[in-house]
């Protein structure tokens, strides 16, 4: 019976956020032609029962793929854990780890219009040309959202971090990596700062994971550091949309995919995530109309 139950468990679909077409439906709050947006099967159609967490899509005058990305979870991630979590003023200093990722690139931008000094790292040469490039339609941003390219040179970092881009402390840490990345963030911390954490892709797969050394800071500098999910903060969705939209049709704010296309390629698409391949939210388009 356990081997049963196992192999109907290991062929089950994956599930992932999600944009579809309804095609069919006995649900009263959608209709045949909707576009709808929360988990669904890495498959062209999917039978979905459990409707409660679906949204229907009520803005159509940006990209579909936006509802997976910008206006989707990852969105909602960095819109609750700036203004949330984060608690910005006006000229703060604020450092943002896997800057051009799903959640750090609205981060960045995030801070820089609410006025702060903004400082964001990427994974890459690559990740930083791109971030960049695309940063160009935004002047505001691009002189003043600095990208720096980190690899494992722990010291060397630390030298970059704390002298040119940060003489006198972080404010705010919006930590996506953990690990050596959140090690130096707390050593150069400001009195009364704030660390929001968002994720530790460091940690992720790793058969001996790193614990941080330099607790003692959130002790002496009164640092607070706390750890978050969007789903605690859905009363703010509404608000989240209205805001970024705004954002976005002002433009205000850009958002960066990488799209592969073809559910074929969804898998290599997964496991590049985890070796740092995409650059911006990753997408797999699996059919288009």
């Amino acid at each position: 019976l356990l081997i049963i139950y196992l192999v109907v468990i290991f062929m089950q679909v994956i599930e992932g956020f999600g944009v579809a077409k309804v095609v069919d439906t006995t649900n009263p709050k959608f209709s045949v032609g909707d576009y709808i947006v929360g988990l669904t099967g890495w498959e062209e159609y999917s039978v979905i029962i459990r409707t409660e967490q679906l949204r229907k899509i009520e803005t159509h005058d940006v990209p579909l793929s936006y509802h997976v990305g910008l206006l989707g979870m990852p969105g909602f991630t960095a819109y609750v854990g700036f203004y949330e979590i984060c608690a910005p003023k006006k000229g703060d200093y604020f450092f943002v780890s896997a800057a051009s990722g799903a959640v750090g690139q609205l981060v960045g931008q995030l801070a820089k219009l609410h006025g702060c000094y903004v400082v964001g790292s990427a994974g890459s040469a690559k990740k930083v040309g791109s971030v960049l490039e695309f940063m160009l339609y935004l002047q505001e941003v691009r002189n003043t959202l600095q990208f720096l390219f980190l690899r494992a040179f722990f010291f060397l970092f630390l030298y970059h971090f704390n002298i040119r881009y940060f003489p006198k402390g972080i404010d705010i840490y919006f930590d996506n990596v953990g690990g050596a990345m959140l090690d130096a963030a707390l050593m150069n911390m400001r009195v009364h700062g704030r660390v929001a954490i968002c994720g530790m892709v460091s940690q992720h797969s790793v058969s001996d994971p790193k614990g941080i050394s330099n607790l003692y800071t959130l002790v002496m500098k009164r640092v607070r550091m706390q750890g978050f999910i969007q789903s605690d903060y859905l009363h703010l969705h509404p608000e989240f949309l209205k805001t970024i939209v705004s954002f976005y049709k002002q433009g205000k704010i850009v958002y960066i995919e990488d799209m592969n296309e073809g559910l074929e390629n969804g898998p290599a698409a997964f496991v590049g995530l985890f070796s740092g391949k995409n650059v911006g939210k990753q997408i797999v388009c699996v059919a288009r109309e």
